[in-house]
């Protein structure tokens, strides 16, 4: 998960211009800056890069990085099983 949490990491620092320093697991989007447009855009982005099937639908901006991470890394070990 390390490259996952990592690349979400970069996404939001640069994409969304969060403070590297407050990018923490138990971040919330929120915290960082994201409304829910921004949220909405942040799981597109991860949807494209690692072309899965990211659902935003019960997205909101109190997940966490770690939730997000999560999230993303679950759909890729399912991929990698199919």
């Amino acid at each position: 998960m390390d490259r996952v949490y990592e690349h979400l990491a970069t996404v939001l620092a640069d994409k969304f211009e969060a403070s590297a320093e407050e990018i923490q697991p138990q971040s919330t989007l929120e915290e960082l800056g994201l409304d829910s447009l921004a949220v909405i855009e942040l799981h597109l982005t991860l949807k494209e890069h690692w072309d899965i099937p990211l659902d935003d639908s019960g997205t909101t901006a109190q997940l966490t990085v770690d939730d997000v991470a999560r999230s993303v890394q679950i759909l890729l070990d399912r991929a990698a099983v199919e």
